[in-house]
């Protein structure tokens, strides 16, 4: 069933068109997630289907009593509410009853701990989290998310990413997580050039998709310009175009030049920039931080080497972008010692970005750095190398106030690669990048040569840069080799060598185990007795829901209710299997 439809939607921002005749559906089951590079129009399309914009033509056409839950990038709350009033604001008080349990459970998964803090104290990382409550909690159709996974932590987004690939409503949203795209959504919708595409795919299957449809793209356009030669050809031989024939092909040819082509994008290039490193890098000696009583790191020690690919993981506010900081010279630890080498040139790509001006222009962004910049490739103007980073004419003479959030990113961070790093360190790099310069940056990554040392929770970077991380732990840095896959694989190795030996069963002790014929005295009761046992454990289920169902104004009494409620499926669950059993035995002894 379709529950939303875009019809020939457009829309433009003065000589910007983002959207040109955009049509699609959003149907029942569908988990959509939109890309596209920084500046195309997601986030513009995103408000346009959750009726937060209005296109310059076109219609949203919804199905009766379709409802639409709406995450923004930037949520705009009211200072005085309170956290649970802000998630359950818009809701019957009846609906609050009942929904403030789940509320608060969500809330604590997202970090957020403290329900009754007002909205005004929280950071826009919290504040960000408090809206992806609300637009969770409250029940709809189609959940619109606007870069959910952003400010919040690596175990977060695990959980979001569980929780969304159970979630029954239909889903669309803007991600440059790709694990997300891959594990949660069916379909891929790619926004280019004003236009959409849309692939029955998770991620990979999208790639797979896509370059099949670049090369049938790339075929077609060689069959033109060979046809466009030979039209070329004819004319320039001298046609007079005094019969039908001849005028026929004259304006075949003014058509075939005219057509437009389906071509890819241009594509973001980056040439790995730096400058020489000495032998001596970055030596880390016994360092300590915290604020008041909240110990960040103790005692941490680590020799940077050259070629280094770092990730430091750890939830928020554990001190990641702290020790980054700490490295830079912008706040001093509590105690221990770091020792820089006089070649070692910072590249420091931070989470608040660089300040710009935004009546600047772009260009002058650039010119103001460096006039000539050095690449592997030689030497580059300003223009030159924002053309690189896919800013065309139109872009670099833009003031940079109207570049959207992604565009100042990439524009951030070719002001520090164009002065050659030779460490580079990032924090929250994937934040607010599309996914190409993503792959492209990747791909830079691992040819720069220089040290790179990574604060993220996107677990795809992490795999594909990282070789080693270091992990915040109560406390203290634990060093881990790999990424992040590896790191949840040697976690899970810890967890496993922690718990206390199972025991052996006896059956497994025994040389030769004799074969059953019957049931023992124990196991005869039990078959007689299952029966009654799971009606009696179904009826107390039944009751239970009774009572959270018309216990929605006492949280305590809700919750005891919800445990009890939980615990009888358990020994149901259990019960069944049970049942399962016995009667499989006892079709063995009938049969023999």
């Amino acid at each position: 069933m379709v529950l939303l439809s875009a019809e020939h939607i457009s829309k433009g921002y003065t000589e910007k068109q983002l959207l040109n005749d955009v049509s699609f559906n959003i149907c029942e089951g569908d988990k959509i997630g939109l890309i596209g590079v920084n500046g195309t129009g997601k986030s513009t399309l995103l408000k346009i289907l959750a009726g937060i914009s209005q296109p310059d033509s076109g219609k949203i056409v919804k199905a009766g009593g379709t409802r639409i839950g709406w995450l923004p990038q930037t949520p705009d709350f009211s200072d005085e509410f309170t956290v649970l009033e802000q998630v359950l604001d818009g809701l019957t008080q009846q609906q609050k009853d009942f929904k403030e349990y789940e509320c608060k459970s969500i809330l604590n998964k997202l970090g957020i701990t403290d329900f009754d803090q007002k909205i005004g104290l929280l950071s826009g990382g919290q504040k960000k989290r408090v809206a992806m409550a609300q637009a969770l909690v409250h029940e709809t159709d189609i959940l619109i998310m606007d870069e959910p996974t952003n400010h919040i932590d690596n175990e977060m987004v695990t959980w979001l990413e569980n929780y969304l690939a159970r979630y029954n409503g239909a889903l669309v949203m803007v991600t440059h997580d790709r694990y997300f795209l891959e594990r949660v959504c069916n379909r891929i919708v790619e926004l280019e050039k004003g236009s959409i595409y849309s692939y029955p795919a998770n991620y990979s299957q999208y790639l797979e998709l896509k370059a099949q449809r670049l090369e049938m793209a790339a075929a077609t356009e060689r069959k033109r310009q060979s046809l466009l030669r030979k039209e070329l050809a004819w004319i320039q031989r001298g046609a007079r175009a005094r019969s039908t024939k001849q005028q026929f092909r004259v304006n075949r040819f003014h058509e075939m030049s005219a057509q437009k082509v389906d071509l890819p994008d241009q594509q973001l290039e980056m040439s790995s920039m730096s400058s020489r490193l000495g032998k001596k890098i970055v030596e880390i000696s016994h360092l300590s931080k915290a604020f008041g009583d909240k110990v960040l790191f103790d005692d941490f020690s680590y020799n940077l080497l050259r070629d280094d690919r770092i990730g430091i993981i750890g939830e928020n506010g554990s001190g990641k972008s702290t020790l980054l900081k700490i490295l830079m010279g912008q706040t001093q630890p509590d105690s221990g010692v770091i020792d820089i080498g006089t070649t070692v040139r910072f590249g420091y790509f931070s989470q608040e970005g660089r300040e710009m001006d935004p009546s600047q222009r772009v260009i002058d962004f650039i010119k103001d750095i460096a006039v000539d910049i050095q690449t592997p490739d030689g030497v580059l103007t300003p223009s030159q190398m924002l053309e690189k980073f896919l800013f065309d004419s139109t872009l670099q003479y833009t003031q940079i106030g109207r570049l959207s959030g992604g565009e100042k990113r990439r524009l951030f961070l070719l002001s520090i690669l164009i002065q050659a790093p030779n460490v580079l360190l990032l924090d929250e790099p994937t934040n607010d990048l599309d996914i190409q310069t993503l792959t492209i940056l990747e791909d830079y990554l691992e040819t720069f040569a220089g040290a790179v040392i990574a604060v993220s929770h996107d677990r795809y970077f992490l795999d594909k840069v990282a070789d080693h991380l270091f992990a915040y732990e109560n406390g203290k840095i634990t060093h881990y080799l790999g990424g992040y896959s590896d790191y949840l694989a040697q976690k899970s190795e810890q967890q496993k060598a922690a718990a206390p030996p199972a025991k052996e069963p006896k059956a497994e002790r025994q040389q030769k185990p004799r074969e059953k014929t019957r049931f023992s005295f124990k196991e005869q009761r039990e078959f007689e007795e299952i029966d009654g046992i799971i009606a009696s454990l179904e009826e107390q289920i039944e009751q239970a829901q009774l009572q959270i169902d018309s216990n929605t104004s006492d949280y305590s009494v809700l919750q005891e209710w919800i445990e009890k409620k939980e615990n009888l499926e358990a020994q149901l669950e259990e019960k069944m299997e049970r049942w399962v059993y016995l009667n499989e035995l006892n079709e063995q002894f009938n049969s023999k």
